[in-house]
């Protein structure tokens, strides 16, 4: 395998930093699914712990190295989850934590974010927009900016659950990962080509928000105006050109899906999993409906990265229409 920017060795070490609550987490076949998708599937938790998302295994890295170096504030951009991820890393080393978001995320995970500790400061446009100006904070106040994907430490927390995936058994056949900045893509897919490299890596991000997917495809950074899509966690308009590289050698495949896929992934995942989801959570369940023939008779495992939704937004979209039936 072409290098990455990660460190398989590091990625190891780093699971004797992150707090044991966001490691181990459920994997197991969810054979209720399987008639509705025509494939063996298998769930990667990652929404069973204090944030509800996979972001903490990141920031806890983050956090214990600035720790270490006697910083006591951080600032980052985020679509909600990497916010909460960070104050409740931060929080609990002593750091003043303060998040830039849309006015326009999810109440729920504003609110959570304020909850646990962190200054948060809001801005009228998207993330990329929060994004400049967690970088004009950093800037006037002279703090670490934390930037998902970009900084290493974010991509290999991540890449933990890598390890966790090809450490079970039995063995899969392809990954489903959400695809957003890429952190999650570029970190889980590094570790699963490094120690399993037959298991087909296949990125999932939506129609309407389709710029890192575009730029995979083109084999450079592709930009969009803007973003139109429910899995706000996704919903990046500029990517990152290291991050794009490392995409590039580690992903087999990037794909795009419709709303209607993703809610009813979603639907099908509270019908047939008892799990409530953020829509970037069923990116995975989406991408098999829309391509069953693809995953007839394989195994496949999706990462099931968030569940910080807004309930009343929720409620519209799982109740939109019956849930998928087989």
């Amino acid at each position: 395998m072409r290098e990455t920017r990660l460190d398989t060795a590091r990625i190891q070490a780093a699971r004797r930093v992150i707090d044991p609550v966001f490691l181990d987490t459920p994997l197991y076949r969810c054979e209720a699914l399987e008639p509705g998708l025509g494939c063996t599937v298998s769930v990667k938790l990652e929404t069973a712990n204090p944030v509800r998302s996979f972001k903490a295994r990141g920031t806890e890295l983050v956090a214990s190295l600035l720790a270490a170096d006697g910083s006591r504030a951080v600032v980052c951009a985020s679509a909600g989850n990497l916010g909460q991820a960070l104050a409740w890393s931060g929080r609990g080393r002593g750091l003043d934590v303060t998040v830039v978001a849309s006015r326009f995320a999810p109440v729920a995970k504003l609110d959570r974010i304020r909850a646990l500790g962190a200054r948060l400061e809001l801005v009228d446009g998207d993330f990329d927009l929060a994004r400049e100006r967690a970088a004009a904070v950093a800037r006037r106040d002279g703090i670490r900016l934390v930037e998902d994907s970009l900084d290493i430490e974010t991509c290999e927390g991540a890449a933990t659950i890598g390890l966790e995936l090809v450490g079970a058994a039995p063995s899969f056949d392809a990954v489903l990962i959400a695809l957003g900045g890429g952190a999650l893509a570029t970190g889980v897919g590094h570790v699963v080509k490094a120690l399993a490299p037959e298991v087909e890596v296949i990125c999932v991000q939506p129609l309407g928000a389709p710029a890192m997917t575009r730029s995979w495809h083109s084999r450079r950074v592709v930009t969009t105006d803007s973003t139109d899509t429910i899995a706000d966690g996704v919903a990046g308009r500029r990517p990152i050109p290291a991050v794009l590289d490392d995409l590039l050698v580690v992903a087999d495949d990037a794909v795009l899906v419709r709303e209607e896929s993703i809610m009813t992934g979603m639907r099908m995942l509270l019908d047939h999993a008892g799990l409530v989801v953020e829509p970037s959570a069923a990116l995975g369940i989406a991408a098999i409906l829309e391509d069953r023939d693809r995953f007839a008779g394989r195994h496949v495992v999706t990462i099931v990265c968030g569940s910080n939704v807004d309930v009343d937004a929720y409620h519209r979209w799982v109740g939109a229409a019956p849930a998928h039936r087989p």
